[in-house]
């Protein structure tokens, strides 16, 4: 689960997208809100004309769809914001070329407003570097050759469609080749969620998950001993009803450097801690971010 992929994400997308080709329609007009647009060229690195988001798009429209990737960037991954998102736009000749992020935040997002089905241009996918590749040498030197496939998973940017992932993965976005036209080009909004923390829906009180937290803590421990290097983002989902954490699950996770009996452990550490008995529901969001 080093992504994650939700289609027919935001019901803003729609109204989203024809702002944008509204401002192209005529491309002989010169009004000021054309004129928005930062070519970004990192000469054999990156190429693409972006913007920020937040002012490109009517403010109501835009904090609709913004509340929206917040919130579920605090249900499903435990990070409460996102850093502020840009708007970028792909045409003939943009590209980026494979990099990792790493100071910006624990999970990538890309959004589409992209007409895949339309498209005039060839490439725009986002690629991943496979975690087969880090093993290439074990695996593959003596026994067959490796192709690209097997070495980028590459994923579409179709409508409406978001895409959450590790950014210490190698990423970037396939060159694309087609018309100048930005009405036909690739357009997505990306950022990254950032400031993990639990997040609680209903009664339970932060300082009585604070008592869990501080016991997955010591199951967490004798798995560091001996100077063992985990780093990544853990998220866990439960509810708690009648003082007991129930369906506890994995929502993400991107640690390098642990094994499934950290996880096991972690699960057990919860299930088996009693909450306070209080009245009512609570829907948790649990995200353990491991820094080495």
């Amino acid at each position: 689960m080093r992504l994650l992929t939700v289609d027919t994400f935001a019901s803003e997308a729609k109204k989203l997208r024809q702002h944008f080709e509204a401002r192209f329609s005529n491309p002989r007009s010169a009004t000021g809100d054309r004129f928005v647009w930062d070519l970004w060229n990192v000469e054999g690195q990156y190429t693409a004309l972006r913007t920020p988001a937040w002012e490109y798009f009517p403010r109501k429209l835009y904090d609709a769809f913004h509340q929206r990737l917040v919130w579920w960037g605090r249900r499903t991954l435990g990070c409460h914001d996102v850093s502020p998102p840009w708007l970028s736009c792909y045409v003939n000749g943009c590209e980026q070329r494979l990099h990792g992020d790493l100071p910006h935040g624990p999970i990538a997002f890309v959004f589409s407003l992209t007409d895949w089905n339309e498209r005039r241009f060839t490439g725009g996918e986002t690629l991943l570097l496979r975690d087969e590749v880090l093993e290439y040498w074990d695996r593959f030197i003596s026994t067959r050759s490796l192709e690209e496939n097997e070495v980028l998973e590459v994923i579409p940017p179709r409508f409406n469609r978001l895409l959450a992932f590790d950014p210490r993965i190698p990423h970037g976005v396939r060159r694309v080749e087609g018309p100048m036209d930005p009405l036909y080009g690739r357009l997505v909004i990306h950022g990254w969620f950032v400031q993990p923390r639990p997040f609680i829906e209903g009664p339970l009180k932060e300082r009585a998950l604070q008592d869990a937290i501080n016991r997955v803590t010591d199951v967490i421990g004798p798995h560091l001993e001996d100077g063992k290097r985990i780093a990544g983002l853990l998220s866990l989902g439960f509810s708690v009803r009648s003082g007991k954490a129930q369906n506890v699950r994995v929502l993400l996770n991107t640690l390098r450097g642990a094994d499934q009996r950290l996880i096991s452990d972690v699960q057990k550490a919860l299930k088996t801690h009693d909450f306070p008995s209080g009245s009512g529901v609570s829907k948790v969001t649990l995200p353990l971010l491991f820094e080495s």
